[in-house]
């Protein structure tokens, strides 16, 4: 096997800390998991020269059990890797604590309608010969504390670089998704006599938030205690940062490219990090994988050739607005279908119907719209609307867990006039149905907090009309009123928070009342038009294949 694998020699390695391939291996928590999944089932499809590195997470991020209050509480999500992936004989070393931990490779291989693959190897240490402490680094995404952080990226960075070279991989190179693998480069200056120009030559680094809390950093004090032995401190203080271990300032020092993931995302990474010059590529989504059914086998039949061209999307207007809206009311009608068995509530297909799904934090306001009650019962009363939640907050997230109390409590108040389901345990098989089955994609993230996101994507390719803040994607995407409806005023607005609030609020519930209603129930073909558009001007250029024919030209060659 190795011998196999080594002789493909794929060259560029794509490092993230979460990879989500399949539903049934919860490998992945959210957005960043999802996006190198569609990274890696795009360069399938194109036939690119990539092998996925990441973790194995025997124990996944969490199962979500919600109570009837609200109240979140996590349970581990046991699964069996040998079920999807085969153990190869590779193990290599890494130093942490002064002590050696083994690190093994499962192999997963992705294989493309195209029939092209892609392996990804998933990193392991729960090996015999690790001590009980050393075994548990590869069991649970983003769980534990800064010091087991800290031990998964060395595993990730260091134990990732090592196995491909010990596979006999000839990588030109190395991506970070985000800075969680950035130790990669602490091993690749080792491997070139800590020359760092060699090793900036072989390295791209994508960075993906522009909330200082989402950039990792690590004490010098722990820093020194892991990884004494390896590395001195004053080359991690060289390239990482004086203060303190950065791995975003690791990465962006030790990469010749370096690109926010949205031009507005690229601006603010500017001003987090001056000195650093920072290219942009605009995310994108897996086409195939998004489009439900119902829409698959439109596009196969006016569109053929779509799965791999998704450019072919523009020409969604050979597609009668008949079969369009059949197609939607279908997914519609399985969401529902779902909806109502799993929360017990009566929703209807001919009701108009807004979906609000992502990683449930302060940050994206996911109880935005409960801010006025008495103006959320007007727009009611002019045209009826139901609400579809779904997420998880992590663990530690406090503030997180309320805001889904708060929605129980809204839930509750607002019975019998407006019908409101949480879905819990969010995964990629609700968000499937979700994406589809919706009329409206709800975004409402505090600005400028949003670096991309690709939710609204997905729901555009299923023809879902795009509601949210001019924030991240969005900003590019958005043509008011005809690719959908923006939230507030645009992003350079010189106002107060609070003035930006309002102006936010107002519009969430005039455009509801004011426009979308009205044409959602009595200007069918109207709202029809709109869900043209958002597959004919948003999902032809948001998708995952133009991304990686950026990163292809730009990053990789």
């Amino acid at each position: 096997m190795n011998n196999v694998i080594g002789s493909r020699e794929r060259k560029i390695a794509y490092f993230s800390m979460e990879i989500g391939l399949k539903n049934e291996m919860p490998t992945y928590s959210g957005g960043l998991g999802i996006l190198a999944g569609d990274t890696i089932r795009t360069s399938a499809d194109l036939g690119l020269p990539l092998i996925g590195v990441t973790l194995l997470n025997k124990k996944g991020y969490f199962m979500q059990k919600l109570d009837p209050s609200g109240r979140q509480t996590e349970h581990q999500h046991d699964w069996s890797p040998s079920k999807y992936m085969q153990l190869l004989p590779n193990e290599v070393s890494v130093r942490i604590q002064r002590r050696d931990v083994k690190v093994r490779a499962w192999l997963y291989e992705h294989v493309s309608h195209t029939e092209e693959k892609v392996p990804v190897i998933f990193l392991d240490t729960d090996v015999e010969e690790n001590s009980p402490e050393d075994r548990e680094i590869t069991y649970s995404l983003y769980g534990g504390d800064r010091k087991y952080r800290l031990k998964q990226e060395i595993v990730l960075g260091i134990g990732g670089v090592k196995l491909l070279t010990s596979m006999g991989y000839s990588i030109s190179k190395y991506h970070m998704n985000e800075g969680h693998s950035s130790l990669l480069t602490i091993e690749l200056l080792r491997q070139n006599n800590m020359n760092a120009d060699r090793v900036k030559e072989h390295c791209v680094f994508t960075t993906h938030t522009p909330i200082e809390s989402g950039h990792d950093v690590f004490g010098h004090e722990l820093v020194k205690d892991l990884m004494d032995g390896y590395v001195t401190l004053d080359i991690l203080k060289k390239y990482g940062g004086e203060n303190e271990l950065n791995m975003t300032l690791l990465g962006l020092n030790l990469s010749n490219y370096v690109n926010g993931v949205a031009k507005r995302h690229r601006e603010i990474s500017q001003k987090m990090f001056p000195g650093y010059k920072f290219s942009s590529i605009t995310n994108g989504v897996h086409s195939y994988t998004w489009v439900c059914q119902h829409f698959r086998k439109l596009y196969d039949k006016y569109l053929p050739g779509w799965a791999n061209e998704p450019e072919l999307l523009v020409r969604v207007r050979s597609i009668p607005d008949n079969e369009i809206w059949d197609a939607h009311q279908l997914a519609k009608k399985e969401l529902l279908d779902y909806v109502n068995s799993k929360c017990e509530t009566n929703m209807d297909c001919d009701t108009l119907t807004i979906g609000f799904a992502r990683r449930i934090t302060e940050y994206k306001r996911p109880t935005f719209i409960f801010s006025d009650l008495q103006r959320l019962r007007k727009v009611n009363e002019n045209g009826k609307i139901q609400l579809i939640f779904s997420g998880k907050a992590h663990p530690r997230d406090v503030q997180g867990k309320k805001f889904i109390e708060r929605i129980f409590q809204y839930k509750e108040e607002l019975k019998g006039e407006i019908e409101i389901a949480y879905l819990e345990n969010y995964d990629m098989d609700i968000a499937h149905m979700m994406v589809s089955g919706v009329d409206i994609w709800l975004n409402n993230p505090q600005k400028p907090l949003e670096a991309s996101g690709t939710s609204g994507m997905k729901a555009a390719h299923n023809g879902v009309v795009n509601f949210s803040i001019l924030d991240g994607w969005w900003i590019e995407g958005c043509v008011e009123g005809v690719t959908g409806y923006a939230i507030g005023p645009k992003p350079k607005l010189e106002e107060s928070p609070e003035q930006i609030k309002i102006m936010e609020l107002d519009d969430l519930y005039n455009k509801l009342e004011y426009i979308m209603i009205p044409k959602y129930y009595y200007r069918k073909d109207e709202w029809i038009n709109l869900m043209n558009n958002s597959i004919e001007l948003i999902a032809y250029y948001f998708n995952s294949h133009r991304m990686m024919h950026r990163y292809v030209t730009e990053a990789y060659l």
